[in-house]
């Protein structure tokens, strides 16, 4: 069963979205090159437009299904994965055409705001249609776009050489919204894969001073929510923007954990890897 996600979650959401957009956009003004490459596929201007498409595409989401998509070709939403959703993100690239930093800020600004506007009436967890027929609650989706702002804020600045420290808390509303949100309102199609499941339960427990702990177990081929307090395997204490950019690919499982941002503990920490391969992130 869902747990409940209260009005102030919801409103904290929409606060460090507003706040984030508006610091991207800043960065993106003092862009001194917007071919320099960000990331290992993207240049600067990429990647803020992958955020800008991100945040068009979040325009009709949380209006519901009905809302028309702002994208051609999307046929795969609705079945995507997270090992095809590099797809859908080329896909809409291709037709947000724009690579002017400032414009595309500015188109940022003008969709986070419709993105906010279209969220302040409505229930914290109520559920929205997202990928592969997952199911987030909605302020779980705004802590979604919040961290996409946040990770490819660190790569636009990183080769820009400008500054970007990301927010604990916004990141841990992450965690707390979207990742366990999503897994508690139905995941859909969105961990689907040809792999063979592990042949026992896994239960990892999510511990951080950022957000409620969680528990998500995966058992054959289902991945769901369970109260903290249980019988766990693995007990992962984390600094959020380090988990993030660990599952995100921006640092290493070595770096994450010499840090001691990321500390792995419990009765079976060697079956996390095993956890790891089902419930995973587009690298």
């Amino acid at each position: 069963m869902a747990a409940p996600v209260t009005s102030d979650q919801l409103e904290s959401a929409r606060r460090a979205v507003e706040r984030a957009a508006r610091r991207f956009g800043d960065l993106l003004a003092d862009v001194p090159d917007p071919a320099a490459m960000a990331t290992r596929d993207w240049t600067v201007a990429d990647t803020a437009a992958h955020v800008a498409t991100i945040a068009r595409l979040y325009t009709a989401l949380v209006r519901g299904p009905a809302e028309p998509l702002p994208f051609d070709g999307m046929d795969g939403l609705r079945t995507a994965t997270v090992d095809t959703v590099a797809v859908l993100n080329e896909v809409m690239l291709d037709q947000f055409r724009e690579r002017d930093p400032g414009a595309i800020a500015a188109a940022l600004r003008a969709d986070v705001a419709d993105v906010l506007k279209a969220s302040a009436d409505a229930e914290p967890g109520e559920p929205v249609h997202w990928l592969g027929g997952a199911r987030v609650p909605m302020a779980g989706l705004l802590a979604h776009l919040l961290n996409e702002i946040q990770l490819h804020g660190r790569d636009i600045a990183r080769a820009s050489g400008a500054d970007w420290a990301i927010p604990p808390g916004d990141i841990g509303m992450f965690f707390e919204l979207f990742v366990a949100g999503m897994t508690r309102n139905g995941l859909g199609h969105l961990l689907d894969s040809t792999a063979p499941p592990p042949r026992r339960r896994v239960a990892v427990e999510f511990r951080s001073r950022y957000m409620a702990p969680v528990t998500i177990v995966l058992q054959d081929r289902r991945v769901f929510v369970e109260e903290p307090g249980g019988d766990v395997d693995v007990r992962l204490s984390f600094d959020p923007p380090a988990l993030s950019l660990m599952l995100f690919g921006r640092i290493s499982k070595a770096r994450a954990l010499l840090s001691g941002r990321v500390v792995v503990r419990g009765r079976r920490p060697w079956l996390l890897p095993v956890f790891m391969r089902t419930v995973r992130f587009p690298g």
